[in-house]
């Protein structure tokens, strides 16, 4: 008898198999689901909601803290970007470098530690000698008003300023008219959208600089994990199985594109898409969205110390208190 397990997660591109049934669970019945909003299945997971669900890295740590920790990751990375595109300055507010930031006030989408916002965060201690408690801290919605966030815990280190923004304010505004300096967000603000001359980015050449950072370490961020409940974790074979089953998955999705480059992405509507891709196959291979430990332990270690060191884990946490143990050899 095949196991029922509810599994929730976004609709990427690299999960599509798993939804329309090209790829199945072996042994398992599976229902996917998805939603509007990917925070929407992090929340349901919390909640209880799902067997197996997608989760923000930050989202899946701070549970570490709580009296009894509910998830073991297996090592399936759905969500990674480079995060230096995620900073933004009000132009009038002279910042043109990241050394600039030091003793401004700056915004930070949905929750102080945002999986988009730890990364840039770290890399501007480790980098640029930023470090948090030299700045102001105010967070919210970028482009609509966010409430606080009641259902993870919301740990803030000694030493910190933070602030909620006021009930009704954007960031997205607040950073247009000044009265934040810079701001750390995965959403882009509707005034970079619009070509407003008072907002941009830190980085404006990102892509070099991202480039850059990855032929330096070999990080290709990851932003979010897939979560197991620890006790089906306990079932021999299971967690193996939902890994292979989304492996298989997103490599269909990087085998089409490898494929395809053969009519030059006749199928892709983005134009000089083969140069991009060709330039992206030269710098991170074949496999440019590896899942596995072996392939991302660094990236996960940093970001494991950079939890710790803004103050959002209690401890230093490891690959091995993480994982299901079952997988530590992907």
């Amino acid at each position: 008898m095949s196991t029922k397990l509810s599994i929730g997660v976004y609709a990427y591109e690299h999960t599509e198999a798993l939804f329309d049934g090209r790829v199945a669970v072996d042994g398992v019945d599976a229902v996917f689901e998805t939603a509007p909003l990917v925070s929407d299945i992090f929340r349901r997971a919390i909640e209880g909601h799902y067997d197996l669900a997608e989760l923000g890295l930050t989202y899946f740590l701070r549970t570490f803290d709580l009296d009894d920790a509910p998830f073991l990751a297996l090592p399936i990375l759905p969500n990674r970007n480079f995060r230096h595109s995620a900073i933004f300055v009000n132009t009038a507010s002279g910042i043109e470098e990241p050394r600039d930031l030091v003793g401004r006030t700056v915004g930070e989408f949905t929750l102080y530690g945002h999986d988009a916002g730890i990364w840039p965060k770290g890399i501007l201690a480790d980098e640029y000698g930023v470090t948090l408690d030299q700045c102001r801290w105010v967070i919210g919605g970028t482009n609509h008003p966010i409430p606080a966030c009641d259902w993870i815990p919301q740990p803030v280190p000694d030493g910190v300023d933070v602030r909620h923004a006021e009930d009704g304010r954007t960031l997205g505004a607040m950073l247009e008219s000044g009265e934040i300096d810079a701001l750390i967000s995965i959403d882009v603000p509707q005034a970079v959208l619009d070509g407003s001359p008072k907002v941009a980015r830190l980085f404006p050449d990102y892509e070099a600089v991202e480039r850059d950072y990855y032929r330096r370490t070999g990080i290709f961020p990851p932003m979010h994990i897939v979560a197991i409940r620890r006790e089906l974790a306990q079932r021999r074979g299971l967690a193996r199985a939902v890994y292979d089953a989304f492996t298989e998955a997103k490599e269909l999705a990087e085998r089409k594109y490898l494929v395809d480059a053969a009519k030059q992405h006749m199928s892709v509507v983005t134009p000089w898409f083969s140069a991009l891709f060709e330039k992206n196959r030269r710098l991170l291979g074949d496999d440019w969205w590896p899942y596995g430990i072996g392939a991302n332990r660094r990236a996960i270690d940093t970001f494991l110390r950079y939890h710790h060191e803004q103050g959002l884990s209690k401890h230093r946490l490891t690959c091995e208190d993480i994982f299901v143990p079952e997988l530590l050899d992907t």
